[in-house]
């Protein structure tokens, strides 16, 4: 929605406060990010645990994902939008039909970098979560303390294995649709 109202938004008062405040965890360190929203935890009175966790990672990853949004509305423009809106459609129906379709790689890719951000992070984690509520990079960074055990080597190992076989459905599947169709310049010579 971020990104959806800065790409499509116009001018509105408030909107570079607005952008600046989406784009504020982007250049932020991840401690300062941690300590605010800890401090605004215990001032609301908020129980940390697992909902604080994911709170803090949804704040911050919605920055990336709002990045992502934005550039590919300022790829596409906005004649399309308005053509189905000429042919009568409400903007609920172009929403549902012509834009979030065409969002859905930049959703997609965007879900993946801000998963990764957050499998990744560990400051932020260890700032907002309670007793009792903790993340797999929390458990993974307590343990290498002590030295690496075979749970963890099989856990990575597990991740490296998912990892890749997402990389070859990537790969393959294009490969496969582009084997399957032709171009269309090869289509209208041959008909």
């Amino acid at each position: 929605a971020a990104g959806l109202v800065l790409a499509r938004g116009g001018r509105f008062a408030g909107r570079a406060s607005f952008a600046g405040a989406v784009a504020v965890p982007l250049v932020l360190p991840d401690v300062v990010i941690g300590l605010s929203l800890l401090l605004l935890f215990v001032a609301l009175g908020v129980r940390r645990g697992a909902g604080t966790i994911t709170l803090a990672h949804a704040s911050f990853a919605l920055a990336y994902v709002a990045v992502v949004v934005q550039g590919r509305l300022a790829d596409l423009g906005p004649a399309t939008e308005e053509a189905a809106a000429d042919l009568g459609a409400r903007p609920s129906v172009v929403f549902a039909t012509v834009t979030l379709p065409l969002l859905a790689p930049a959703l997609l890719s965007g879900w993946l970098l801000a998963f990764t951000l957050s499998l990744d992070d560990v400051v932020v984690a260890s700032f907002v979560s309670g007793p009792g509520a903790t993340t797999l990079p929390m458990v993974l960074f307590s343990q290498l303390h002590l030295g690496a055990t075979p749970e963890v080597f099989a856990l990575a190992t597990v991740v490296m294995a998912v990892v890749a076989a997402c990389l070859l459905a990537a790969w393959a599947v294009p490969a496969m649709c582009g084997r399957t169709r032709r171009p269309v310049a090869a289509r209208g010579a041959g008909a």
